[in-house]
């Protein structure tokens, strides 16, 4: 049963829910290619409602990705009411993986990051996160995938990627399958980033978001 409200009608279970619901906040997340992630984020921003979309923005850093959570810091500054603030980015080649993420949590910034590279989380829309140790193999892995599950080949510059995904995968399966590829790796004692494939902390943006604006079951995440 629902629990009652201050004039003692009873509230129904989704509506309990909707209250427990925080706010979406405002979200400031710099990603270091304009492609792929860029594509990819815009098409989330873009799918929700429009009462929202005002809360994120994307930018795109032309900085060396080590310099990522320099610029996020910078950025951030100038908008004062963006109190979420993200770095999105692969570990592909980057130089000092381990020492970027460590950097941003302790500026206080979200790392979300992706091991080998954005495509293993893209991967998990089509229900699966298989074992890949490099960028380039999981790509082309996901290509063919993608081009299996959609019919269209895979373009990295894909506008629509995210309403591709959507329409052709599961994104509330892909946010379970990537919480229990993180909690395996745990569990094997994998807890150092570079370590962690296949491992992403994208799904955690993107349930949040999703879930303060009542558009998923509101799963846990880790």
């Amino acid at each position: 049963m629902g629990r009652e409200d201050r004039r003692g009608k009873r509230k129904s279970r989704e509506q309990s829910r909707k209250t427990r619901i925080p706010e979406l906040g405002y979200y400031y997340i710099i990603t270091d290619t304009d492609q792929t992630e860029k594509n990819y984020l815009e098409g989330l921003r873009d799918s929700i409602p429009e009462e929202f979309k005002g809360k994120i923005v994307i930018k795109v850093s032309k900085s060396r990705t080590v310099d990522l959570v320099k610029t996020c810091k910078e950025g951030a500054s100038l908008y004062p009411q963006y109190s979420e603030p993200w770095i999105v980015f692969d570990r592909d080649q980057v130089k000092d993986f381990d020492g970027i993420i460590k950097s941003a949590e302790q500026s206080g910034i979200h790392a979300g990051w992706s091991n080998p590279c954005l495509e293993i989380w893209l991967y998990a829309y089509f229900g699966n996160m298989p074992n890949i140790q490099d960028s380039v193999s999981c790509c082309k892995r996901f290509a063919i995938e993608y081009e299996k599950r959609t019919d269209q080949k895979y373009d990295k510059a894909e506008k629509d990627l995210y309403k591709k995904l959507c329409e052709f995968g599961n994104e509330e399966n892909a946010i379970k399958i990537a919480q229990q590829k993180r909690k395996q790796c745990i569990e094997n004692g994998l807890t150092v980033p570079s370590k962690m494939i296949p491992c992403t902390m994208i799904d955690i943006l993107i349930n949040i978001i999703k879930t303060k604006i009542g558009d998923n079951n509101g799963g846990n995440y880790i």
